[in-house]
């Protein structure tokens, strides 16, 4: 049972996060072996009124599982990283700013499918620039992808390469140099070159890109995707990633700064 939509909101103070990637993004947690989700929502999911998703027609909304259900149209989807994410951030910064999600993840999608040019990443662009028009601030993309592209050696060992590249050009098409970037190590794939992929997204360098591995997160019984618990744990694991790295400490009290 997905969770009713709420009339269209845009408050002005949104921190943004851009969610993309394929199924393990996208979210395939409680989605039976008969292709249905048992709509069951851990409580580290439940809505929030200060947790907003993007709808497919470009309309902020209340969010709630499952986050992907009308962007990722193909396959059903179940519980994803992402609330628990963004329930993680809300509750760690303060300042009662409200946490704007943006999901744009497409399962059963290689690498090349979201080079620029390519319909995923230009409609993951597009979403990202309406996303701010009512104000906010796009704080980082979240990035979990590579499992299909684990089919042949060729496409594993150029995925760091191609990677560097997606992450220069959204930043440029977004004009936002130093986007934050939150790439997810792949645990499972489609192919046998897993540890190729994982090697590959290990070794990306770039100023402000971090990368959290998913190794050693519980599958489903299909060995690709993640159990609903595993999408719980990653997406605290993607939240102390973003507060660790990213969020500013808040400013010291004047009682904390004047002791000695």
């Amino acid at each position: 049972m997905e969770m009713p939509r709420s009339e269209p909101v845009s408050p002005p103070n949104k921190q943004i996060f851009i969610l993309s990637g394929q199924s393990n993004m996208s979210g395939r947690g409680g989605v039976t072996k008969h292709h249905l989700w048992d709509g069951v929502v851990p409580p580290e999911c439940h809505p929030n009124p200060s947790i907003l998703r993007l709808s497919a027609d470009l309309q902020w909304e209340l969010a709630g599982e499952p986050l992907h259900a009308d962007i990722d149209t193909k396959k059903v989807c179940g519980i994803g990283p992402g609330m628990s994410f963004a329930n993680a951030v809300r509750e760690r910064v303060e300042g009662g700013a409200v946490v704007g999600l943006v999901p744009c993840a497409v399962g059963g999608t290689a690498l090349k499918e979201w080079a620029r040019g390519e319909h995923l990443y230009e409609s993951m662009v597009r979403r990202a620039r309406e996303s701010v028009k009512g104000g906010g601030e796009i704080r980082a993309l979240l990035w979990y992808q590579g499992e299909s592209d684990t089919y042949n050696q060729h496409d594993a060992e150029a995925y760091q390469g191609k990677m560097e590249i997606l992450i220069n050009n959204v930043r440029e098409d977004l004009g936002l140099p130093l986007l934050p970037i939150i790439q997810v190590a792949i645990v499972s794939g489609d192919g046998r070159y897993i540890e190729k992929v994982r090697e590959s997204q290990l070794r990306i360098n770039l100023p402000k890109v971090v990368c959290i591995d998913a190794k050693g997160l519980e599958l489903k019984g299909d060995h690709l995707h993640l159990t609903t618990a595993s999408q719980v744990r990653l997406g605290h694991m993607l939240a102390e990633a973003y507060l660790t790295n990213f969020e500013p400490s808040p400013p010291a009290s004047s009682s904390s700064a004047s002791k000695p």
